[in-house]
C-alpha cells in the first residue's frame, strides 16, 4: 500500500494533520496579522482545516492545494458544510506545479508540507513570489531539538534542520522571523495517537484485507520511531516570516 493511501487511513478521524492545535493555528493567524478580505494561499492544505479556521475567525478568502483526491474531497465537503465555498477554493493537484499570479496573496502558508519542494529552504524560495510586498509566509516545520541527535535516526531525516539553521535560511532569503509558536509534547502525543487510532480502526474493520500487513507494519514502524527517537529529538513549530 502506498504512503498516501496509508495517510488516508491513519488520518480518517483527524482534521488538523500536524502536531498543533486549533488554538495555535488561530494564534499564528493573529501573529500574521490576518484581516477580513485578505487573500491566502495554502500549499498542501490537507483537509482544509487551517483555511477554514482562518476564514471563520478572521474573514480571509483564498485557495488551498493538495495532491490527494481523498483530502480534497473532504476539504470541499468541509467548506460546503461551513458555508465557505464562495470564499475558499480547493484545488486538487501538485502544489509545486500550481500556477499563480505573482504578488497576489497577503499570506502564503505551508503547514507541515515542505516536502512539496524538498525542504524548508526551497519552500521559502518558492512561496515568496506568491505574496505582495509586505506580505507574510506561515510555515509549519519540524526541527531538531538537539544538534546531536542519533546518527542512525538523522540519516533518514536529511531535510530536517536545527532551529538556528532555519533562522539562517530565513535571513538568506530576505525574511525575518516575526513569530514562532512551538508544539508541545502534548501536541505531538495527540497527533501521533490520532494517526494510530485511525490505523487501528481500519485494522479492526478489515481483518481479511490483502494489504492488512502493510497497515500493521506502518503502525508499528511509526510507533517505534516515535517512542525511540522522535518524541525526544524532533520538534515542530509554526513560523511567521515577514
Amino acid at each position: 500500500m502506498d504512503f498516501l493511501a496509508l495517510k488516508n487511513i491513519s488520518e480518517q478521524g483527524m482534521e488538523l494533520v500536524n502536531p498543533t492545535s486549533p488554538e495555535k493555528v488561530l494564534r499564528v493567524g493573529e501573529m500574521a496579522g490576518l484581516e477580513a478580505g485578505w487573500q491566502v494561499i495554502e500549499f498542501g492544505t490537507g483537509y482544509g482545516e487551517v483555511l477554514a479556521l482562518w476564514a471563520q475567525r478572521f474573514g480571509i478568502s483564498g485557495v488551498g492545494i493538495d495532491i490527494r483526491p481523498h483530502a480534497c474531497q473532504r476539504a470541499e465537503q468541509k467548506m460546503s458544510r461551513l458555508d465557505l465555498v464562495e470564499r475558499i477554493e480547493i484545488v486538487c493537484g501538485d502544489a509545486a506545479a500550481y500556477s499563480f499570479e505573482p504578488g497576489t496573496y497577503d499570506v502564503a502558508a505551508c503547514i507541515g508540507a515542505s516536502f512539496i519542494w524538498g525542504d524548508f529552504h526551497q519552500t521559502v524560495r518558492h512561496m515568496r513570489p506568491a505574496i505582495r510586498p509586505g506580505g507574510r509566509l506561515v510555515i509549519g516545520e519540524p526541527y531538531w531539538r538537539q544538534a546531536l541527535a542519533p546518527p542512525d535516526y538523522t540519516r533518514g531525516q536529511t531535510a530536517v534542520y536545527t532551529e538556528y539553521e532555519l533562522l539562517q535560511i530565513v535571513r538568506q532569503e530576505g525574511f525575518h522571523v516575526a513569530s514562532v509558536i512551538r508544539s508541545s509534547h502534548d501536541d505531538w502525543d495527540r497527533y501521533e495517537s490520532g494517526n494510530w487510532r485511525g490505523l487501528l480502526a481500519w485494522l479492526e474493520a478489515n481483518p481479511d484485507h490483502s494489504e492488512r500487513q502493510d497497515v500493521l507494519d506502518h503502525l508499528h514502524d511509526s510507533q517505534d520511531e516515535y517512542f525511540r527517537y522522535a518524541r525526544e529529538y524532533l520538534g515542530w513549530a509554526l513560523y511567521v516570516l515577514q
